[in-house]
Formats: C-alpha cells, structure tokens, sequence
C-alpha cells in the first residue's frame, strides 16, 4: 500500500468494531479455507455469534455514519453466514 492509499475503516467510538473485525477476518478466513459447505457450517455459526456482538451495540447512533454502516455490514454478514449454516445443514442431509 502507497503513502496515498489509506485503509477505510469505522471509527467506533466505544473500540467494540475494531476488537470484533479481528475475530470477523480470523472467521471468514476459516470458512474461505474450506471446501464443503457442511466445512464451513460451524465457522460460519462463530461468525453470525461475532456479527450479534456488533448489532447488539447499545452505543449505536443512527446519526453517525460509521454507526450505521458498522450496522449495516454487519447485517450483511449475519445474512450471508446464515445462508452457509443452511447450505452446511442441506450438505449433511444430502450426505446422509
């Protein structure tokens, strides 16, 4: 990364984001190492119980933007992690 290249991040002014993302990047590297979606299925649970830590905020500020897009990413990710634990659960009963 160049001197004029800067990382984007949410400043929380409660430090939970930052502490959170570390265990997010730890998890969703986890489930990308992976190959079957039944793999990825307990990954992806840790995940959706890391994601409920942020949207669980009782700090948040539906005035400030890194508030709302801290909350609005973390949606996201519950979602797409709730899609890989049914996909895990239709794997195992394919399997079965």
């Amino acid at each position: 990364m160049s001197g004029r290249e800067r990382r984007a991040s949410i400043r929380c002014p409660i430090g939970l984001y930052p502490r959170q993302e570390e265990e997010i990047a730890r998890l969703t590297q986890a489930i990308n190492r992976t190959r079957t979606a039944a793999e990825k299925a307990p990954w992806a649970q840790e995940l959706m119980e890391a994601v409920d830590v942020l949207l669980a905020c009782e700090r948040y500020d539906e005035g400030s933007m890194d508030c709302r897009l801290c909350r609005n990413f973390s949606e996201l990710r519950r979602k797409t992690a709730a899609l890989v634990v049914k996909a895990g659960h239709l794997d195992d009963r394919r399997r079965s």
